[in-house]
């Protein structure tokens, strides 16, 4: 009978994680392609295939312009498959369009101008960050985001702002001589300067002290188990109704509201990536479809809006990590392009070749990093050792 219990519960478990993670993943992917696939077709470009997902195919549809849109069986992404092209990674298919008339050229995605392919290319990625500020900005609206104000309620013992010489009561008003508005906004401040000396600028009752704090990274456990390792200044916030306030934007506020928190994101992101490089961050951090599925499955327990807040920022990642000049990616394709306007012609038949199997064997070695942390993360391999000791 327990057996059977543990069977019934783990298979919530699985379709509690895979139906978020496909909604999640879905929408992004969906919008992505939905970029390249509109400025291509404003662009005059034939597109034989949209799909989403990698595989066989599960159903599908022809429109009216010849395009075939389906759905396949294994939903790690999607592609759109312009004529001409030999595969989803829209490698030409050279030997085939040598042989094309001049009249018949004029709906290949490789036969127009260099603008154009630009464009085309370029627009996937920048739907995706369209999606996040739209995401953000309906958040924002309808909503709301919590505003609490900037005041030190306690301070941790032995803390950064401990030793810095923060004391309950404090009102931060400023850091590096930014204004600060709201708790919220003095949070992400720091979490972004870790190990980084920061000035303070706080009203303590009629005066104005100035206090230099050094965030610490610490790790944190969430409500779910995981530990984050975030960079804290040691200010503790009570919550309760006093100091506490939900604020609707108007849809033109939010729109903006929405820009800036996708410039956050994508920052915070390209911080963590260079900081990666420089040895300042650890790349355990990196996730990849495991880790993905798992925090949209908990992140659905807390409602549709934080489910809806996610797939904003898996947006705002998924469009970044496209523009890395990388061949296979968007911004390969992009790199080759600005190498194209320099020289006057492509680069040479094997050159691109060679890049593109770079750029795959780049990819791969990314996936499969991504995938061995998230096994790790999941302690699978604990688990397994446990299961056969």
């Amino acid at each position: 009978m327990d057996l059977l219990a543990g069977i019934g519960g783990f298979g919530e478990s699985i379709w509690g994680y895979l139906i978020p993670f496909l909604f999640v993943l879905t929408v992004v992917v969906f919008f992505h392609e939905l970029g390249h696939f509109a400025v291509a077709r404003w662009c005059g470009v034939k597109v034989d295939v949209f799909s989403i997902g990698f595989g066989r195919e599960i159903f599908g549809w022809n429109d009216k312009h010849g395009t075939r849109w389906k759905l396949s069986w294994i939903p790690l992404g999607g592609y759109v498959k312009f004529a001409g092209d030999e595969n989803a990674a829209s490698v030409p298919d050279r030997e085939r369009l040598s042989h094309i008339p001049l009249e018949e050229r004029s709906g290949l995605f490789h036969f127009k101008p260099l603008s154009q392919r630009a464009a085309v290319v370029a627009a996937g990625p920048a739907a995706n960050f369209i999606l996040a500020i739209l995401i953000f900005a309906g958040i924002f609206t309808f909503v709301g985001r919590t505003v609490a104000t900037p005041v030190a309620d306690e301070v941790t013992p032995n803390s950064a702002a401990a030793l810095a010489g923060f004391v309950a009561g404090d009102r931060i008003v400023a850091i590096d001589g930014s204004p600060i508005a709201s708790f919220e906004e003095m949070q992400r401040v720091v979490s972004t300067n870790g190990g980084e000396e920061l000035v303070f600028e706080v009203m303590r009752g009629e005066e104005r002290v100035t206090l230099n704090a050094t965030p610490r990274v610490q790790e944190i456990t969430d409500r779910f188990g995981n530990v984050h390792r975030i960079p804290m200044l040691g200010i503790v916030r009570k919550v309760d109704s006093a100091n506490i306030e939900v604020v609707r934007s108007d849809p033109f506020t939010a729109v903006w509201l929405g820009a800036k928190e996708t410039w956050f994101v994508t920052e915070r992101t390209l911080s963590y990536i260079g900081g990666i490089f420089a040895g300042t961050e650890d790349a355990d951090q990196l996730g990849g479809p495991l880790r993905i599925a798992q925090v949209s499955g908990q992140v659905a327990t807390i409602g549709f809006a934080a489910l809806i807040s996610m797939t904003a920022m898996l947006s705002v990642s998924i469009g970044l990590l496209n523009l890395f000049p990388v061949p296979m990616l968007d911004g390969g394709h992009l790199l080759y392009y600005a190498v194209e306007a320099v020289r006057g012609r492509p680069l040479g038949e094997q050159a691109q070749e060679y890049g593109f199997r770079i750029g795959l064997a780049l990819v791969m070695m990314l996936m499969i990093f991504a995938t061995w942390n998230d096994l790790v993360h999941l302690q699978v391999f604990s688990f397994l050792s446990d299961l056969f000791s």
